[in-house]
């Protein structure tokens, strides 16, 4: 199961398709998959830094998705745009872009607590 949006076409597809929401500093969109798992890509925009800046930003991007995947709604293509990094981008700043973007697009899972 490769949980990653990769081909050209498919990432054309979500762009060009897919519904978007966004906060300060990124975007998400995002299009039923019809399979039972998510698929997630990490694009970058045009003149994001260097590739410290890249590197790092992805890093972060993958490593909040891991955290919260399993609170997501599964049946998704997504792509996490995120914009170039100001002095304010830290790890706990994309996890809060992330699940801000998720509450908005209706993604997240219904946890109901049962006693």
């Amino acid at each position: 199961m490769d949980e990653h949006v990769k081909r050209s076409v498919e990432i054309k597809n979500l762009f060009k398709n897919g519904k978007r929401v966004s906060v300060a500093g990124a975007k998400l969109f995002f299009l039923p998959n019809n399979l039972s798992f998510n698929r997630i890509g990490f694009p970058l925009s045009r003149n994001f830094g260097n590739a410290v800046q890249r590197n790092r930003a992805k890093r972060f991007s993958r490593e909040t998705y891991r955290n919260f995947k399993r609170h997501l709604n599964t049946g998704y293509d997504m792509l996490f745009l995120v914009y170039p990094p100001s002095e304010n981008d830290s790890f706990s700043t994309r996890c809060l872009q992330f699940r801000t973007l998720c509450e908005k697009a209706g993604l997240i899972k219904d946890e109901k607590v049962s006693d």
